[in-house]
């Protein structure tokens, strides 16, 4: 279903909380929506890839990096895991790697930045946990919708 960010606030503005943080578009897909799922961890992608690798059933990762760019979060084998998996997005405050090849896959994919540099993978970190940033909580289970706008969040499904 296509939506924009812009007529979701015109019509739910009372329903939703809108992004500030300004990210970067680095996935194939612009524009992409879905429950959300929350990961809060700091320069260790474990439990990125753990959960990237397990059925997304269209939802959306939403990932508190504490704003980092010291290293990625996610990069091209990650995110192809996502798109097969069924995930319709992931949002990271903090950085991605391999930014030619997520532009190339279909999925949304929003971060602060770049760099090459791997994360440590031990898994250390906290998951369905809410993350805030950006003047938003992000709640595992309310909706999230993104586009070239930015990103808003809703408590329910409004495109239902």
């Amino acid at each position: 279903m296509t939506f924009a960010t812009a007529d979701l606030i015109d019509d739910f503005d009372a329903e939703l909380q809108s992004c500030e943080t300004q990210f970067r578009q680095y996935g194939g897909k612009s524009s992409f929506s879905g429950q959300i799922t929350t990961i809060r961890c700091f320069r260790d992608n474990g439990l990125v890839k753990r959960t990237l690798n397990s059925p997304g059933e269209g939802r959306v990762l939403v990932v508190d990096g504490g704003a980092s760019l010291a290293s990625a979060l996610c990069g091209d084998l990650i995110a192809k895991a996502a798109v097969d998996n069924g995930w319709s997005g992931v949002v990271i405050y903090g950085a991605v790697r391999d930014a030619a090849t997520l532009a190339t896959l279909p999925l949304g994919v929003k971060a602060l930045g770049s760099n090459p540099r791997k994360s440590a993978k031990d898994a250390v970190g906290e998951t369905d946990v809410p993350v805030e940033f950006g003047g938003v909580e992000f709640k595992p289970g309310a909706w999230l919708y993104s586009d070239a706008d930015g990103i808003v969040i809703a408590d329910r499904d409004v495109l239902a």
